[in-house]
């Protein structure tokens, strides 16, 4: 499985709200430009998000988005399902009957698979804040908090 930019995105937009104080909503070009994202298309994801209820909208000139929940509450697999990611880590594969080896591939696939849809939605977006702030406090000072 390969984060996409999608994916990718979706994942510091959310990181970069889970820092706003006291829930403030932070607006799609606030977010842009401190994660250095296009905006149009952060736009479309956090669209995408609020339909899975990720994250909610508000509308006013201190408008934006914020959590919808919890970070502790949002999964790494919910995000990646809610921007249309695939955690299939190889294409929809039959095997033939006929052949022991194929079985034998199969199964391993299989449940690698399973290991990792699970491994996907056990980490949430608060285990990849705590993550990152533990990446900056390494760095240093100086390190800015862009994921």
């Amino acid at each position: 499985m390969k984060l996409t930019t999608r994916g990718h995105y979706s994942v510091k937009a959310l990181l970069d709200l889970s820092l706003q104080p006291d829930d403030l909503p932070a607006s799609v070009n606030a977010i842009a430009q401190r994660q250095d994202l296009p905006a149009p298309y952060l736009e479309k994801l956090l669209i995408a998000l609020r339909r899975a209820a990720i994250v909610e909208s508000v509308r006013g000139a201190q408008g934006g988005y914020r959590l919808a929940r919890p970070a502790a509450e949002i999964s790494l697999g919910q995000i990646l399902e809610a921007v249309g990611e695939t955690v299939e880590p190889l294409p929809r594969h039959q095997p033939q009957i006929d052949q022991t080896e194929d079985w034998v591939t199969y199964s391993v696939w299989k449940r690698l698979h399973q290991k990792l849809r699970e491994a996907l939605y056990s980490i949430s977006l608060e285990d990849l804040y705590f993550d990152a702030r533990s990446w900056q406090a390494a760095q240093g000072e100086e390190a800015s908090f862009v994921v």
